[in-house]
C-alpha cells in the first residue's frame, strides 16, 4: 500500500515539517486554508481515529493541543480551527488532524474551505520557522 503520509514519515516524500516527536509529525499543508495550516499525523499508519491505539490517544492529542497553541502564537491568530475526517472527505487514508489559524472575518464559513497555495518558498519557510519558534517557547513554559 502506498500512503502519502507514510512517505513523509519515512522521508521519501518532501514536506515542510514544523514538529516531530517519537510518535507523530506535523507539517505545513501544501494547499492551506491560511498560512500556518498544519497537519499532524501519527508516524504509524492508522486510517481513522478509531484505529489509533488507546495508549496513543493522549500523547497524540497533547501534540494537537501544542500545535493549536503554537499556530495561534506564530501567526498572531485570534483562534484556531482543529478538525479531522474519518473516511468521508479524508483525502489521504491516514489519520490526520488539521490545525488552522483563524482570525475574525477571515472568510472561512461553515465547511466551505477555499484552499490556496503559498505564494513563495520563502513564505513557506518563514511560516515553518515561526511555528517552530512558537513550539519551543510553549514547551519552555511547560
Amino acid at each position: 500500500m502506498s500512503c502519502l503520509f507514510c512517505g513523509i514519515v519515512n522521508g521519501e516524500v518532501s514536506a515542510t515539517v514544523v514538529f516531530e516527536d517519537d510518535s507523530s509529525i506535523a507539517f505545513l499543508d501544501h494547499r492551506p486554508l491560511f498560512p500556518g495550516h498544519c497537519l499532524l499525523v501519527p508516524k504509524d499508519h492508522f486510517e481513522t481515529l478509531g484505529d489509533l491505539p488507546s495508549e496513543l490517544v493522549g500523547p497524540f492529542f497533547q501534540n494537537v493541543q501544542l500545535l493549536a497553541q503554537a499556530v495561534e502564537l506564530a501567526l498572531e491568530a485570534e483562534g484556531s480551527f482543529v478538525a479531522m475526517n474519518n473516511r468521508i472527505s479524508q483525502s489521504v487514508p491516514h489519520l490526520h488532524v488539521h490545525i488552522v489559524p483563524r482570525k475574525k472575518k477571515d472568510g472561512l464559513k461553515g465547511f466551505f474551505w477555499p484552499r490556496n497555495k503559498y505564494k513563495t518558498e520563502d513564505e513557506v519557510l518563514e511560516v515553518q520557522k515561526s511555528i517552530q519558534t512558537a513550539i519551543a517557547a510553549i514547551q519552555k513554559r511547560q
